[in-house]
């Protein structure tokens, strides 16, 4: 049986928690082979960011077509592009690959604050990038930046409810609204919507600060599952299930926010 195929755009990280790292760990945990186009180099540990290097972009490009031409991936996720100049490079191989479904995770900072998306580069996902995506999964600081927000506009579970819509006009076929920053509620609970149908995804909030590559490993899920061929609503539900599991097995490593711990279910 030929072997599902996810590839994976984003950027390393040195501690292993996130990014690059991540979703090739939930690739493998999903029987899913991972393929990466790395964007940039993050010098990181668990507690924080010390150095970032972007990767030139015609690197970039060519890791992209290399994998294609010869992998040719079920499904791609994009994560932390950094740049203006790298979303335009990202957006030039979606187009003429026409790599889809795609998943788009718009990482802008990291757990421990350091910014990973120049302002530049926002305008440039969300003219560019979004409109191509089959998803997009930004949790509610990301939302609020996308949609031009002030912070903690989205604190309220009407005004998330809102939030999906319009960022489903900014061009995506679907929305997974990510609650896990909503700290004020019961549970976590994250809306997707497809322009058709709000549904709300409610998980047991987890009493842990090892959340580190939880946006991540939820959305290399989603990814995983689009490879194996199942329909979004159904995969959306299944990465649910798995990043609850991956944060009760978070990893008690380091000094800071540790890591999610993305296992085979069962």
């Amino acid at each position: 049986m030929k072997q599902p195929v996810a590839l994976t755009i984003a950027g390393s990280d040195s501690g292993g928690g996130a990014g690059i790292q991540a979703d090739l760990k939930t690739f493998a945990a999903l029987g899913v082979h991972g393929a990466s186009a790395i964007t940039a180099i993050t010098a990181q540990n668990t507690v924080t960011v010390s150095d970032v290097e972007d990767v030139p972009v015609a690197v970039v490009r060519a890791q992209i077509d290399r994998v294609v031409e010869d992998l040719e991936p079920a499904a791609t996720k994009t994560g932390m592009l950094s740049t203006a100049d790298i979303v335009v490079t990202v957006v030039g191989a979606v187009s003429k690959h026409c790599l889809r479904p795609l998943v788009v995770d718009p990482v802008m900072v990291a757990k421990g604050g350091a910014r990973l998306l120049r302002g530049d580069a926002v305008a440039a996902l969300r003219r560019s990038l979004l409109p191509l995506a089959t998803v997009i999964t930004p949790n509610l600081p990301e939302a609020e930046v996308l949609l031009e927000l002030q912070p903690g506009a989205l604190a309220g579970i009407d005004a998330r409810r809102r939030a999906v819509e319009q960022l489903r006009a900014l061009g995506p076929q679907a929305v997974v609204l990510k609650g896990g920053h909503a700290e004020d509620d019961a549970e976590s609970v994250d809306l997707f919507y497809d322009g058709s149908e709000l549904r709300e995804l409610r998980g047991r909030r987890i009493a842990t600060m090892n959340t580190h590559g939880s946006g991540c490993v939820f959305a290399a899920a989603i990814t995983a599952y689009l490879a194996l061929g199942l329909d979004l609503p159904t995969a959306m539900e299944r990465a649910k299930e798995f990043i609850q599991l991956a944060i009760e097995r978070s990893l008690e490593i380091g000094h800071g926010h540790g890591p999610v711990n993305p296992t085979r279910p069962g």
